[in-house]
Order: structure tokens, then C-alpha cells, then sequence
């Protein structure tokens, strides 16, 4: 064993020389990622750097020259923005809508796709097949019968409308994506608690629940994501009090162009908070993304 242990003359060498000739090799491929992701950021620093100057700054020059002329950065648009109650009003807003859009989502698809995937009832394949066909629906396909259905309830223009919508068309992918992580359970498992006495509702929250979260927390970030940075849906359902973040700065947009100092912080808050839950639950995205590709 001890001689075993020993090692060969010139073998911590061969190992380093080896380490080094990997990082080496890997160099180009480390390279080219750093360079995309520098190219993939560049907007977000842009506009981050954008939103700190003033619409002045900002018609003489571009937002490099802030390297050699730092005395461009001001705190005034933010304060601008932050007294502006449309805008927050509009942030607020559109919390509301994505929180609710996407939490039910996930509810409801989770229970959906347990039942498809582990209780024999009458149709469920037709029915699968069904909810499969809903993916290639077009969304604009449904807007204009959707708005006058929100009409007839009295719903349309409001933050409601907007929820139930993100909540149709979100379920599909929903369900389609939950189920086919669900079957992949070991069956074992779930049969072993149904001998124990376990009720389908106790083994959906305490075996399945548990086991799915990596799939959970992706499409959760999914949802979230989508919802958040929409534009059409809330252009069509919401109107006056009711309209997002989105809507407000397309607005802006549309009524004073070059009003960098007001559009360029309200887009940057906007962006913040789906990179902030990207970035926080970027473990769980990942997991659930390689769920089910390693056997």
C-alpha cells in the first residue's frame, strides 16, 4: 500500500504540465464566452449608465464618454421617476399582475400534470393530446374574442383581465412541461405510499411536490419572466390605473421621445427585478432545465 501511495519521479510535473495544457487548450472556448457575454451585457451597462445622465448629457454624446467625463452621473433622473406616481403606480401594477399570473400557474399546472401523469381517469390521453394542440394556438389568434368575452363580465381594462389571460395561455406549456417531469418519478416510490395509506393529495405534496421543485422553480422563473416584460396582452386588456410598467414607458415613448432622463431609469427599474429573480434562483433554473437528462 505505502509503495503504491509513492509517487512516480516526474509525475507532479506531468500533472501540472497536463493542467496546463487543458487551460490552454480551453482558453479560445473561455475566450469566446467571455466575449459573448460582454456583448450580451453591453445594452443592460448602456442603458444602466444611460438612466444617470441627463436628457442634456444624453442628446451631446453617447454613454461611453461618461468613462472620461464621470460628472455626467446624477441621481436626478431616479428622483424624477420616483416622483412620478403614473410610473410607480405602473411598477405596482405590474406586481400585481405577474405575482397572481404566475403563482396559479404553477399551482394549477402542478395538480394538472400529476393527474396526467399518475391517475387513470376516462380520456386523459385525448385530452393530453388537447392541451398539447393549445401550444401552436397563436396568442393573437384570441385577443379579440377574449376582449369582448372580459366585456361581457365587465372585466375588461382592469388588472383581472390581464391575470386570467397570462393564466389561459401560460397553463398549456405549463402542464405539458410538469407532466412529462412528473412520469419520470420512480413509480416505486409513489406505490410504496399508496400502500402506506397515503391519499393522492398527501403524495402530491409530500413526494411529488418535493421531487418536481427544480421543474417547478424553471417554470416559475418562466412565467415570471414573461409576464413581467408584456407588452401586447396589456396594451389590449388594461387601460387608465390598470396598465403595467411596459405600457407606461410605451407611452413615454410615444409622447415624449426624446425624454431620455424619464425613459431610460423607468426602463432600467423594469429590468432590474426579473434580472434580480433570475440571478437569485439561477441554482434552481439550471436544475430543472438538466432535469431528467442524466439517467
Amino acid at each position: 500500500m505505502a509503495a503504491a501511495a509513492e509517487r512516480l519521479p516526474g509525475e507532479g510535473s506531468r500533472s501540472r504540465l497536463g493542467r496546463v495544457g487543458r487551460a490552454l487548450g480551453r482558453g479560445p472556448l473561455h475566450l469566446f464566452l467571455l466575449l459573448m457575454a460582454l456583448f450580451w451585457l453591453t445594452p443592460t451597462f448602456g442603458l444602466l449608465i444611460t438612466s444617470f445622465r441627463s436628457s442634456a448629457a444624453s442628446a451631446e454624446s453617447g454613454w461611453w464618454t461618461v468613462f472620461t467625463e464621470p460628472r455626467q452621473l446624477t441621481l436626478e433622473p431616479y428622483k424624477e421617476v420616483l416622483a412620478n406616481e403614473s410610473l410607480v403606480q405602473a411598477l405596482f401594477n405590474t406586481l400585481y399582475i405577474t405575482v397572481p399570473a404566475s403563482l396559479l400557474v404553477v399551482l394549477i399546472a402542478a395538480l394538472a400534470a400529476y393527474a396526467f401523469a399518475w391517475i387513470d381517469f376516462k380520456g386523459r390521453e385525448p385530452l393530453f393530446l388537447l392541451i398539447v394542440a393549445l401550444l401552436i394556438v397563436p396568442l393573437q389568434m384570441a385577443l379579440l374574442p377574449v376582449s369582448r368575452l372580459f366585456g361581457n363580465l365587465g372585466i375588461f381594462g382592469t388588472i383581472p383581465a390581464a391575470v386570467f389571460f397570462h393564466i389561459a395561455f401560460g397553463l398549456p406549456f405549463a402542464i405539458f412541461l410538469l407532466r412529462n417531469f412528473f412520469i419520470g418519478i420512480p413509480t416505486e416510490l409513489l406505490e410504496a405510499a399508496r400502500i402506506d395509506g397515503a391519499s393522492e393529495l398527501g403524495i402530491f405534496t409530500r413526494i411529488v411536490l418535493p421531487l418536481g421543485m427544480p421543474a417547478i422553480a424553471s417554470l416559475l422563473i418562466f412565467q415570471f419572466l414573461w409576464t413581467w416584460n408584456d407588452l401586447l396582452v396589456a396594451l389590449t386588456f388594461t387601460a387608465s390605473d390598470a396598465i403595467p410598467i411596459t405600457v407606461a414607458i410605451q407611452q413615454e415613448l410615444r409622447t415624449f421621445g426624446a425624454n431620455l432622463d424619464i425613459i431610460a431609469p423607468a426602463a432600467f427599474l423594469s429590468m432590474i427585478v426579473p434580472l434580480i429573480v433570475f440571478f437569485a434562483f439561477q441554482r434552481y433554473f439550471v436544475q430543472g432545465l438538466l432535469a431528467g437528462s442524466v439517467k
